[in-house]
């Protein structure tokens, strides 16, 4: 062998005792230190499953606060009965006072003018539909606190500071059982006439427990394509371990949300798709037969839309890392302001009382697209549009827009429009009628 190779053949296996002895070393240290290394290995596995529950669970999504009784106090997430438990849910209350005149009084003291020349007639506008119950609308995420002084009555104070008097009649959010998720005692349900005081509060991001993962998904409609969002089944259940009732051959089940795949409407009942693979055809349920109330989706930049059973196909539900948008993104309300554009020619711009009765950006407007049903926050809505007696176009800030009808908000049934101008003193009265266009800010 030439003297070339006989020096490679001595490196080579020269490198080759010295890799061995150093696997050796190794070898030697990881017996020694057996418990050590698995000590730091648990560690980076506890650290990476850790790391992947904190992306897949963010918690500020869910109602947190304070609730006051006569005599404690629990902190915790909050749960309204069965029902309202994140913050973009809506809480309903009818109001019990005119509230444009407050805000009349307000622009006028504004403006050092006086109220008392101003034609109070169209107010008879708002007065004399005493049958019809004024509701006032709004999501949790806008409520600063509630304080309840029995009977029904309430008062809602938003982040402002502005507050608001209302009573619990024809609604079912003042007066039910509020449920907390205390860290110290656990799940607690409070009875409404204990409770004087409910504080709403920042959510923590990572709750360590909480009522149940969110429950979001795309529903398939049969003429109004899909929509995607967080889900409320039956206008109920909306959280994972929320149970899905009906019957089977073999007898009755109640299956958790979150065992969910798919739901399909197939003649008087509903194809349940679990994730393991497992399917089952229920019948016998307001779950899962037309005694269904609807399915409802709230939708980012829209708001809730509610789909009747005979309009829904499936949905497909998935799980998502956020429970939806946190306290702190509703920000302190300012009021409604734009401009209205008139038939009869002209346009007024200033602060508004929408149908005589909304004003704020946080309340909402509602009407149909066929027998679809959507409940708007104005703060999302860009302009509207009248088109005739029964229908409006209304144009979103995301550029959806959308022909909506039978309802108050959107038809000739609309008490009209009252607009506040800067540094003048009355404010002016337009009937729906003469109302082409309202463009908010």
């Amino acid at each position: 062998m030439p003297l070339e190779g006989k020096t490679l053949s001595i490196m080579i296996r020269f490198g080759v005792i010295c890799i061995m002895e150093k696997l050796d070393n190794i070898i030697d240290y990881m017996e020694r230190n057996q418990k050590t290394l698995q000590l730091i290995l648990g560690c980076l596995i506890a650290l990476l499953i850790t790391a992947s529950e904190m992306k897949a669970q963010s918690t500020e999504g869910f109602i947190y606060g304070k609730v006051y009784t006569n005599n404690n106090t629990y902190t915790g997430q909050l749960r309204w009965g069965k029902e309202e438990a994140y913050w973009h849910d809506v809480f309903n209350a009818s109001k019990t006072d005119n509230a444009f005149k407050e805000i009349v009084k307000r622009h006028e003291k504004d403006n050092n003018t006086s109220w008392q020349d101003i034609d109070w007639r169209i107010s008879s506008i708002w007065e004399d539909k005493r049958t019809t119950i004024h509701q006032f609308s709004c999501q949790f995420g806008d409520i600063k606190e509630l304080q309840n002084y029995g009977n029904g009555r309430v008062v809602l104070q938003l982040k402002n500071g502005e507050e608001i008097k209302l009573s619990g009649d024809g609604y079912n959010d003042v007066g039910t059982d509020v449920k907390v998720l205390d860290l110290e005692l656990g799940v607690l349900s409070i009875k409404w006439d204990r409770i004087t005081k409910i504080e709403f509060m920042e959510t923590p991001k990572r709750l360590s427990r909480h009522f149940g993962k969110p429950l979001y998904g795309t529903v398939e409609t049969f003429r109004k394509g899909n929509f995607e969002g967080f889900v409320q089944w039956d206008h109920d259940e909306r959280l994972g371990l929320d149970k899905l009732d009906g019957d089977t051959r073999d007898g009755d089940m109640s299956i958790a949300f979150d065992q969910i795949s798919k739901i399909e409407k197939q003649g008087n009942g509903s194809m349940v798709d679990l994730k393991s693979g497992r399917q089952f055809y229920l019948t016998n349920s307001n779950d899962v037969d037309d005694g269904n109330r609807g399915i409802i989706v709230n939708v980012d930049g829209v708001g809730d839309v509610d789909i009747p059973w005979r309009a829904f196909k499936f949905v497909n539900f998935k799980e998502v890392n956020n429970s939806g948008r946190a306290y702190s993104s509703y920000e302190s309300p300012k009021g409604l302001y734009g401009t209205v554009y008139k038939y009869n020619g002209g346009q007024v711009k200033g602060r508004i009382v929408f149908d005589l009765d909304e004003t704020w950006e946080l309340e909402m407007l509602e009407g149909k697209d066929d027998e679809i049903e959507y409940t708007i926050p104005f703060r999302n809505i860009k302009k509207i549009r009248p088109k005739n007696y029964n229908y409006s176009l209304v144009q979103l800030r995301n550029g959806t827009e959308l022909l909506l009808g039978d309802g108050r908000d959107v038809s000739d049934s609309n008490a009209g429009v009252m607009v506040m101008v800067k540094g003048e003193k009355d404010p002016q009265f337009i009937e729906w009628r003469n109302v082409t266009e309202i463009v908010f800010e």
